[in-house]
């Protein structure tokens, strides 16, 4: 051929030289070379080309890695052109193991295996990382089981990722090491927790303490030491009783293989207070002890450690009703209280506040006898009446019509008035249904004392003649003769008969024995005719019924009656 060959010519050369190719075929391939020298930073390599490439040392190196090149080493690079202005070939490492990479990681994610990298930089929401060329995204959540404070020491170091997606056309990989960390991790428990069983007694060391519990180290594998198995005594916080790095004997309570979670007791290992707690805490025993926590439906209090009892808010206080109990009690005050009831099995003992305090109406009862005279304050005016507060934070109630004479109750209820101090007269004392009645006219002067009928000589039991002034369906509204005194006889006081009950034989006007028997709130008498037969009749057979055995009862009231009339 011509020393000065044509460009056709030389074309020819080179396609020779290329073993016949296309150099143009060269370009976006990736293709072997030889590194020819070492300059600098950089490698000269030889792809077969009529010119070399060069290609910076650092694309073949990993983040943090050296490169390892020598001369004569075969590599693969990727041909980006053939000849650049200044002759030489335009060849890449990265894209090479990028395209080389690529071909690799599509076919570990299509077969769920993990794939090594280097984590080299950050970005936002997590970090870049180096999968031999493809550069892949791991997310910050995706680190690590826990949060990590610190990922510096995670940085240029190779190490397992598990791919959790890719999409070559758009170039996104997305990674996990958290995947990694979680798998070996469920392998080591497997293996581990062979060697447990439930029952076991284990030392461990307290790794983590949260607001319910602690995570205990068992030897690379935890186990979840809840709040309510670390002691029989109240625990508010797991940092009462242990702290973090604390070496603990524990027991294994439950494994569940399912989960691989580990259930762990430390009161498991104490000796168990409620043995035995019925016959130490029998009912209505009274007993001092501790108040530990406050609810609205009662207070906690412990007798003993480990041992609790409950005060319901109902049998706090005797007189401080629908009170919450933190208004009467507080959290480690010293309280003396009573057993009500204990449930071994339930782990319960119901305990009372007020029953280990005097009923204050039965102390009211035996200081204020009905009769007495006490002072109080008027708490409350109602429709009805009027409350007065007495010793012992008690409260006695006046009934509308005992507060005073003459006037309807309506106007005595309007003579006085809230917190004014007065004075009354004790009239009852219910201390089953914790009632004080009390009376306020009863203290006036020239009041009937209790059995007398106001302003009348009459008394209880007394048989008076009395008029009928009125007849109505319920009775007969009647006035006894000498006194003036004006009462009721019920229809059913009208006599022993039914037919003698009959209100519509009575006219107004007629006059009928009666006996006196009682009064009403306002003393007003309340007479019955089938009282005073029977006391008459009673009478007779006591003077009459022992002298003659044979005489009919008939003969004995002839005769009572005969003598009577004598």
């Amino acid at each position: 051929m011509a020393s000065n060959p044509t460009r056709d010519q030389f074309a020819a050369l080179l396609e020779e030289s290329l073993g016949g190719a296309d150099a143009g075929g060269f370009e976006g391939r990736v293709v072997k070379g030889t590194i020819t020298a070492i300059e600098n930073d950089k490698a000269v390599i030889d792809v077969g080309l009529k010119s070399e490439g060069r290609v910076a040392l650092k694309e073949f190196a990993m983040a943090g890695q050296p490169h390892g090149l020598k001369v004569g080493d075969e590599v693969e690079v990727y041909v980006d052109r053939v000849e650049n202005s200044e002759g030489e070939a335009m060849l890449s490492r990265d894209r090479a193991r990028r395209e080389a990479a690529w071909d690799k990681l599509e076919n570990e994610f299509g077969e769920g295996k993990r794939v090594e990298g280097v984590i080299f930089g950050r970005v936002k929401g997590g970090f870049t990382v180096d999968l031999d060329g493809a550069v892949a995204f791991l997310p910050g959540s995706q680190v690590d089981i826990r949060p990590v404070r610190d990922v510096q020491p995670l940085m240029d170091v190779p190490q397992p990722f598990q791919i959790l997606k890719m999409d070559r056309r758009r170039g996104n990989i997305v990674v996990s090491r958290r995947a990694v960390l979680e798998e070996t991790r469920a392998e080591q428990r497997s293996g581990l927790i062979q060697n447990l069983s439930e029952g076991q007694i284990i030392d461990g060391v307290v790794k983590n303490i949260t607001d319910y519990g602690a995570f205990v180290d068992l030897g690379g594998i935890d186990g979840l030491l809840h709040v309510t198995d670390m002691s029989y005594k109240r625990v508010n916080h797991p940092n009462e009783v242990i702290n973090i790095g604390d070496t603990v004997k524990v027991q294994i309570i439950r494994i569940n293989q399912d989960t691989q979670r580990i259930s762990l007791g430390m009161k498991q290992l104490e000796s168990d207070p409620w043995e035995g707690v019925a016959a130490k805490y029998p009912v209505g025993a009274k007993l001092r002890g501790t108040v530990t926590n406050i609810t609205e439906y009662g207070a906690f209090v412990e007798l003993e450690a480990g041992i609790e009892g409950l005060v319901h808010v109902s049998e706090m206080s005797w007189t401080k009703k629908n009170v919450h109990p933190g208004k009467i009690v507080s959290t480690s005050q010293e309280v003396d209280v009573m057993v009500l009831e204990v449930d071994s099995d339930k782990r319960r003992i119901s305990l009372g506040l007020k029953q280990a305090q005097q009923n204050p109406w039965e102390a009211f009862a035996e200081k204020h006898p009905v009769g007495s005279v006490v002072e109080g304050e008027v708490k409350n005016a109602t429709e009805f009446g009027l409350f007065i507060g007495l010793d012992g934070d008690v409260d006695g109630m006046v009934h509308m019509s005992d507060i005073a004479w003459g006037i309807s109750g309506e106007d005595a209820l309007a003579l006085h008035r809230k917190g004014e101090q007065v004075s009354a007269i004790v009239l009852d004392v219910d201390v089953d249904k914790e009632r004080i009645s009390l009376g306020m006219k009863q203290l006036e002067k020239g009041a009937p004392a209790a059995g007398v009928a106001s302003g009348s000589s009459l008394r209880k039991n007394e048989v008076v003649t009395v008029t009928v002034l009125e007849v109505r369906d319920g009775g007969l509204e009647v006035q006894a003769g000498e006194d003036g005194a004006t009462g009721f006889i019920k229809r059913s006081d009208l006599g022993r008969d039914r037919d003698e009950q009959r209100p519509d034989r009575f006219q107004v006007g007629q006059k009928l024995d009666a006996m006196v028997i009682g009064f009403d709130r306002s003393k007003k008498p309340n007479f019955s005719v089938k009282a005073r037969q029977l006391a008459e009749e009673k009478e007779a057979v006591e003077q009459y019924g022992s002298s003659d055995a044979g005489a009919s009862l008939g003969d004995i009231l002839g005769a009572a009656l005969k003598a009577k009339k004598d």
